[in-house]
């Protein structure tokens, strides 16, 4: 399947059937989501009353933040070993959209924080400043691809950046146990399963799978763009020879 689509001219084609799904699909999920968390589960009042329901936006949004930068990072790597033009676009495409749901993650979580914790932000909680180093990633990313005068230097630059920065993702995850976190450990993935109930569960993984479809859809929109435009400036340069 991979292989089959690692072609930009097939990709094409899938895509132009697969992102009307995912932005149908993954908006219905959403919107479910949405519906059942803020209007139909009851409040917990163990995690504050109604704030809680922000854990429907933030946690998914949490989630995709570091599964983004985690496909960034692999697209990278396969751009770096096999120069797979197509894993470059990707990667390209991925890092806006990655800053876009870290940014809804950082916001939803001050809202959530302020509240429960009494404050907005916590300088020394280990969480909080790992997904702020984690958006400097994906910024970094994107400037630092800026800031080179070939598509060829930007394709390197931001891979090796991409692949460093790669080892922050296991660290949000696991900062809750290795350092001081205001967080509390994990509930939904965990060795011995899901410790909330079933139904805040339910609910929280169809809008997780809403985003996840949604970002889908939308990293595929940005890649046929950047796969056309590619294409138009090689059209162009091939015209300037002739």
């Amino acid at each position: 399947m991979w292989s089959y689509l690692a072609n930009p001219h097939r990709f094409l084609k899938f895509s132009a059937i697969a992102a009307p799904l995912f932005y149908s699909a993954g908006a219905l999920c959403i919107l479910w989501g949405l519906w059942q968390g803020l209007w139909i589960v009851p409040k917990d009042e163990y995690q504050g009353g109604d704030i809680m329901r922000v854990m429907f936006i933030h946690v998914p949004a949490a989630w995709l933040a570091m599964a983004s930068y985690s496909a960034l990072a692999i697209a990278s790597f396969i751009w770096f070993i096999w120069r797979h033009e197509l894993a470059d676009i990707a990667a390209k495409s991925i890092a806006p959209l990655g800053a876009a749901w870290t940014v809804i993650c950082l916001a939803t979580g001050a809202i959530w924080g302020k509240p429960t914790w009494g404050t907005w932000w916590q300088w020394d909680d280990a969480r909080m400043m790992s997904v702020l180093f984690l958006l400097f990633l994906f910024l970094g990313y994107m400037a630092l691809r800026a800031a080179m005068d070939t598509r060829q230097k930007a394709a390197r630059a931001g891979a090796i950046l991409a692949m460093v920065g790669a080892v922050n993702v296991p660290l949000i995850k696991f900062s809750v146990d290795l350092f001081t976190s205001l967080h509390q450990p994990a509930s939904v993935i965990t060795a011995e399963g899901p410790k909330m109930a079933a139904v805040y569960l339910v609910p929280l993984m169809v809008s997780a799978l809403g985003h996840s479809l949604l970002f889908g859809a939308l990293v595929m929109t940005h890649m046929r763009t950047e796969i056309r435009q590619r294409r138009i400036a090689r059209l162009r340069a091939a015209m300037l020879e002739a």
